[in-house]
């Protein structure tokens, strides 16, 4: 994979208030990317900052004609547990975000859709991690086999969308992403109101 950004390597610049002095790669590989800047801090010490790059993303909420939403439970490494989640996956260089949600969906849970709208974008972490996701909402569902990944050990949940969101509220789904998607699905469906 191929990482756009850090053009400026080696070389001094103004990053808003942070003047960046030498920004260098320190670790990569095909998902993720960590530089190290050496900065001027915006109190006017010195100090360094660390960025994480990770590939964009989207996350899919799948949502079929009765308001069932398609969920993947599965293992996930950096958490160390199991979570319930939307559908999610990251953008191959050359692919679209389209082309990836599509794929997506029909690899994680096996379905294929006639609808889809897109609900925008969210940076799950903006501290320090760069991820753009985007969020689609997938309806006109046709059931067909999963294909998961050889890493990837996914089971399929469904459930009622209202069910989905009082789950977000009570945080028992906890992925930045699909708490979003899935609040956002509900309002665009009228299911839910934010007051």
């Amino acid at each position: 994979m191929s990482f756009n950004w850090g053009q400026n390597m080696g070389e001094s610049f103004q990053h808003g208030p942070w003047r960046v002095l030498q920004r260098k790669a320190v670790y990569q590989d095909p998902w993720l990317k960590v530089e190290r800047d050496d900065v001027i801090r915006p109190d006017g010490e010195s100090g360094t900052y660390c960025v994480a790059y990770l590939k964009p993303g989207v996350c899919v909420v799948a949502i079929d004609h009765h308001q069932q939403i398609s969920l993947t439970s599965e293992f996930h490494y950096g958490v160390g547990r199991i979570t319930l989640e939307a559908v999610s996956g990251g953008i191959e260089p050359g692919d679209t975000p389209m082309e990836t949600a599509r794929r997506e969906l029909l690899e994680e849970v096996g379905l294929t859709a006639r609808t889809w709208i897109a609900l925008g974008v969210v940076d799950p972490f903006t501290a320090n991690v760069v991820s753009p996701t985007r969020l689609y909402l997938a309806m006109g569902l046709t059931q067909g086999e999963a294909q998961p990944e050889g890493t990837e050990v996914i089971e399929s949940v469904q459930m009622p969308l209202k069910k989905a969101i009082d789950m977000v509220m009570r945080s028992e789904i906890t992925h930045a992403p699909s708490c979003e998607a899935i609040l956002r699905a509900g309002m665009h469906l009228g299911v839910f109101r934010w007051s």
